[in-house]
């Protein structure tokens, strides 16, 4: 690997050690919803934003390709560095930590980096929610055209805004996601090149850098890390074979910059294994179903749709049995909290009535309301402990 011929982003150690200490977004200041804003600054978009400071490190730079990882969160890079040591050596030369927005869960994640808008504004407020005045549990990974994306998520892109003002924009991801509701919703403006692996991704990336002569915006997707994480858990043999994948893949993509492009490196969120002892299965306890009409969210964020006048009562039960397991918190105590930024009324539906957050490694399953095979993952996100919220951001000039 040639490596970075200038360190462009000072070295920013995190400032949590725990990893599992519950860490607050950082929206406008050093989250993922600020990465796209200050990318279209380096290229020179009218308007745009640099709330992460990339300006002066890379005047010059007309050309800028951002790779999200899913799954490499902050706290499990030193876990990947036997695997990946081009990774390590990025990320203790010109690496800084930035924090996901909430809930740290992927469709949630890559609709903020799409828009750079906290989720409360765009919509996609968790891994599946209640479509209002439904019965209707919608699965963003599994989202089509119902509900209209444009609908569901209103928010421009910054891909579009990067399009109006004449910069090429690309994203390149797998063949299988185009079109999907959510990459509609996350990356309309850009486009789409399909790309089954790591070898396509990086080929495809670097030949849509390099394309034209203006500016040039590039998008990447890359699943696996995350995939094997909840399959088989971080540092399992599989997750180590996927690190070292990560690894080759940001190595091609470095030494294959142009002189004039920048690369941005950053994830949606990180990990963190749950152990079988620390998992309470709400279909198999009937205090966690009295009163719940539709349960939604995920894991380690649960939203709770609730009969009429059932607030205070399933509030009371969940605090009881999950005790120091969990907040148990009402939506409006949620909204208010700023977890997900400013909720406009349009979007306050989607959210629970009550809203169920895990602490440490304890997870909450629902065996028999969503398929088997999510009760059954080793490792889980979504909450807002240091493992998960905490993702990197490194800054490869060419």
């Amino acid at each position: 690997m040639a490596g970075p011929r200038r360190p462009v982003a000072p070295v920013r150690p995190s400032p949590v050690t725990d990893p599992l200490e519950i860490v607050g977004p950082r929206y406008g200041s050093g989250s993922l919803a600020d990465v796209l804003p200050s990318a279209l600054a380096v290229l020179g978009v009218p308007g745009a934003a640099d709330p992460l400071g990339l300006g002066a490190a890379l005047a010059g730079v007309r050309r800028v390709a951002v790779l999200l990882v899913d799954g490499l969160g902050w706290h499990q890079i030193p876990t990947a560095a036997p695997y990946a040591p081009a990774l390590a050596g990025l990320v203790a030369t010109v690496g800084r930590p930035l924090t996901s927005g909430f809930p740290s869960t992927t469709p949630t994640s890559l609709v903020t980096l799409g828009t750079g808008a906290a989720p409360g504004a765009h919509g996609v407020l968790g891994f599946t929610l209640r479509v209002p005045g439904t019965d209707r549990v919608l699965n963003h990974i599994e989202w089509a055209a119902d509900p209209e994306p444009r609908h569901w998520q209103p928010v421009p892109t910054q891909l579009e805004r990067a399009r109006a003002a004449g910069v090429a924009v690309t994203v390149v991801s797998r063949p299988e996601f185009g079109g999907s509701g959510l990459t509609v919703a996350a990356n309309r403006g850009g486009d789409y090149r399909g790309a089954a692996g790591v070898d396509a991704l990086a080929a495809r990336m670097l030949t849509a850098l390099a394309a034209g002569p203006g500016p040039t915006l590039v998008s990447g997707y890359h699943p696996d890390l995350d995939r094997h994480g909840h399959l088989t858990g971080v540092d399992s043999a599989p997750w180590r074979i996927a690190a070292a994948e990560v690894d080759r893949l940001i190595t091609r993509l470095v030494d294959g910059l142009p002189p004039d492009a920048a690369l941005l490196v950053t994830a949606d969120h990180g990990q963190l294994d749950v152990p079988a002892g620390h998992r309470v299965d709400l279909d198999t306890d009937p205090r966690l179903r009295a009163g719940v009409a539709v349960v939604a969210g995920e894991p380690r964020v649960r939203y709770l749709h609730v009969t009429p006048g059932a607030v205070d009562d399933v509030v009371a039960a969940w605090s009881a049995v999950l005790g120091p397991a969990a907040r148990v918190r009402t939506r409006e105590e949620v909204v208010a909290s700023g977890w997900f930024g400013p909720v406009p009324e349009e979007h306050l539906l989607r959210i629970g009535d009550v809203v169920v957050v895990c602490n440490a490694t304890y997870a909450v399953t629902a065996s028999r309301s969503e398929p088997p095979m999510v009760s059954r993952l080793v490792a889980y996100h979504g909450a807002d402990t240091a493992a998960e919220m905490t993702i990197p951001l490194l800054v490869v000039r060419g």
